[in-house]
């Protein structure tokens, strides 16, 4: 490592100034490094990357057909013909699409889930239990969990139930065709009176706790039906693609209008909100939905079963209705009992997210008796150090407010990134080659490159030095640095860090303390649990904290405006209120001007060179400290078929949906799995 130069800095001498500290002698440069490359792992797949016509179209096809057991009931006169219950044009799954071809009918899909269903009025916000539940249950106008296996040059919003679109020539229209003649669970017709339902309805209606907002498409925006297969939006803006995939999963994913109306208080004088929010609950079955399958059976604390939907969708390219299995169930348990049981054979898909059990269960994987297989991503799991930048919100005395100064200054937070060996950090979290050192901001193993990367690595003494700089000396010998003036002069620095009781941040909070320590800080860890991780956060009632990233960082194009201060709630770690507003760094305005000129660039080649730009001043200026990343993995059954391989855990959604169960199929050749409710359909 170069060595680093010393120079007297007038603007240091004037901000020590400012904070009435004592200012070091001389000051000292942060050094920028590049980012130590990502070593190879073992399992890792390599994702299959297609155009969006080679995955799926639009289309009429010569001809239809579904399992005989289903054909039994037409014949019966039991169902309409398949040909009958389908749209005018299905979507059409390509065979050059699928990783193992068009498959065979038969077969359950186990998964077990951590979660509990609140209810199936997703209209009003209710989720159905996470785990996959709620990516089966609701289709969307649009879809983005696929979008891993396509070219990056065509990652924009694929097509759902809003099958084809165009803007007018102002850019302020966007006119969308629904698909034709498609048709609920129940047989009733789809159209856009179930998108205008969710939009007078759910979303505009402030007394409706929607997945979305009156703003999330744009102040002033307008929906309305143009006929029963077509809607068009008007906004107040030119051309705001990104709005697109704001109405994928889980914004813009309507409910059965002709089911949820007669809950709703416009429509019933006698219904409440609470009454309307609550008119689905977990044990009213079956589920009208538009997805592959619709939950028939749900037993709280034990099961749900979901059987096919004949009157899905979509279609593969022989023309076999999908889903190709004919149930899918869920066990409710915990989220660790997931992966115990996929492991162990019991369940057939598991997001594997934490690191200390990767190395065993490669080992278990590779037994020639395991029926699992481990499929690893890009290094997508990160965690970070955040320094709360808010002046004083949520400060309570005069050691809170000090800090706060402290993590607004650039010398302090490249000092901190400075003290931090996040080689030892990753190798506390799993050994071998999976870690690699992270510097914060969008990951450079996703659409950003690693030039866009400026990387304050590991150099203690160079850390000391920058803490020196901005009046942090250890002026009673005991190791810790001191406070050199203000209120609290002569007292230690001492900083509380926020840890929520996950696996990854236990043994980083651990690693941080010593590291911290040798350069003079004294971090005091403040363990917490989800609600009251929340509580502290939405209070802004913290020092530091320390967490594993959400998925913005991985793909921002759905959440952008959480990736820069746009409005006083983001970013978390530096929020503001109308009484105690924010206070923005000069940085931070450069970062909601790239995040502006991001949300409203059409051309995707542009969109990228935005992000780097952004990644740039986001990492140079430490905006958060990164500590490590690492690949998650899927853990499947081997006997799934068309999984696309190297599917992320998250990327734009959770592998849910991007590994699109409904065209998964199970090899024949594999031990059979019972079905629980076999030749049940929804009623």
């Amino acid at each position: 490592m170069k060595q680093h130069t010393f120079k007297v800095s007038l603007l240091s001498l004037c901000v020590a100034g400012v904070l009435g500290m004592v200012p070091h002698a001389f000051a000292a440069d942060a050094e920028p490094a590049a980012l130590p490359k990502g070593q190879p792992f073992p399992g890792q797949g390599k994702a299959m990357l297609l155009s969006q016509k080679d995955l799926m179209e639009y289309k009429a096809l010569p001809s239809y057909s579904e399992p005989e057991w289903v054909n039994k009931l037409v014949k019966e006169g039991k169902l309409p013909e398949v040909k009958d219950r389908l749209p005018k044009e299905p979507m059409v799954f390509n065979s050059k699409g699928m990783p193992d071809g068009p498959g065979v009918y038969g077969g359950v899909f186990r998964m077990v889930s951590g979660g509990r269903p609140e209810g199936w009025n997703y209209n009003a916000g209710k989720n159905s239990g996470w785990g996959g539940t709620e990516y089966t249950v609701a289709e969307c106008l649009t879809r983005t969990g696929p979008l891993t296996t396509i070219k990056k040059e065509e990652q924009t919003p694929l097509p759902n139930l809003a099958k084809s679109w165009e803007w007018s020539d102002d850019g302020k229209q966007l006119t969308m065709h629904l698909i034709e003649d498609a048709k609920w669970s129940d047989g009733k017709p789809f159209s856009s009176d179930d998108v205008m339902f969710l939009w007078n309805d759910n979303i505009l209606d402030q007394h409706v706790t929607a997945w979305a907002n009156a703003d999330t498409y744009g102040k002033g925006t307008t929906l309305e039906a143009v006929d029963k297969n077509t809607i068009r939006w008007t906004f107040k803006e030119p051309r705001p693609t990104q709005y697109l995939y704001s109405m994928a999963f889980f914004r813009m994913c309507p409910g059965p209008a002709h089911v949820l109306k007669q809950f709703h208080p416009k429509y019933n004088k006698e219904a409440t909100y609470s009454s309307y929010a609550n008119a689905l609950p977990a044990d009213k079955v079956p589920v009208v939905t538009m997805g592959a399958w619709a939950p028939v059976y749900h037993k709280a604390d034990q099961m749900i079963v979901l059987r096919r939907n004949p009157y899905y969708w979509k279609v593969d390219e022989k023309g076999q209705q999908l889903p190709y299995m004919d149930e899918l169930r869920f066990k409710l348990s915990t989220w660790t009992d997931r992966e115990v049981q996929t492991v162990a054979g019991n369940a057939d898909y598991a997001n594997m997210e934490n690191p200390t059990n990767y190395v065993e269960s490669i080992k278990k994987s590779k037994q020639a008796d395991s029926p699992a297989r481990l499929d690893f991503s890009p290094r997508f799991l990160g965690w970070s150090l955040f320094m709360n930048l808010s002046e004083d919100l949520g400060a309570t005395d005069e050691r809170e407010k000090a800090i706060r100064l402290l993590n607004r200054q650039l010398k302090f937070r490249q000092a901190i990134s400075h003290a931090i060996d996040r080689n030892a950090l990753g190798q506390t979290m799993v050994r071998g080659p999976f870690s690699r050192p992270y510097a914060g901001g969008l990951y450079p193993e996703g659409m950003v490159n690693d030039g866009s990367v400026v990387y304050y690595g590991y150099n203690p003494k160079l850390a000391k030095e920058l803490l020196a700089d901005v009046g942090l000396q250890d002026t009673d010998g005991n190791g810790i640095v001191n406070w050199t003036d203000g209120p609290t002069k002569g007292q230690d620095l001492e900083i509380t860090m926020v840890t929520p009781d996950g696996p990854g941040e236990t043994s980083l909070s651990e690693g941080l303390v010593s590291m911290l320590r040798e350069v003079g800080i004294k971090v005091i860890p403040r363990p917490m649990q989800g609600a009251q991780v929340d509580a502290a956060l939405g209070a802004s009632a913290y020092d530091f904290f320390i967490r594993r990233n959400d998925n913005e960082y991985i793909q921002p194009v759905q959440l952008a405006e959480a990736l820069a201060p746009v409005h006083d709630q983001t970013p978390y770690w530096h929020k503001g209120t109308k009484a105690k507003p924010q206070n923005l760094l000069p940085f931070e305005k450069d970062l909601v001007s790239l995040i502006n000129q991001f949300q409203h660039e059409p051309d995707l080649s542009k969109q990228l060179e935005i992000l780097n730009k952004y990644n740039k001043v986001f990492t140079e200026n430490v905006y958060h400290v990164g500590l490590v990343s690492v690949p998650g993995a899927l853990i499947l059954n081997k006997r799934l078929k068309n999984v696309p391989p190297g599917t992320p855990i998250m990327s734009f959604q959770w592998a849910e949906d991007s590994i699109m169960r409904e065209r998964i199929w199970i090899d024949p050749k594999s031990a059979p799995v019972e079905e629980l409710m076999p030749g049940k359909l929804p009623e």
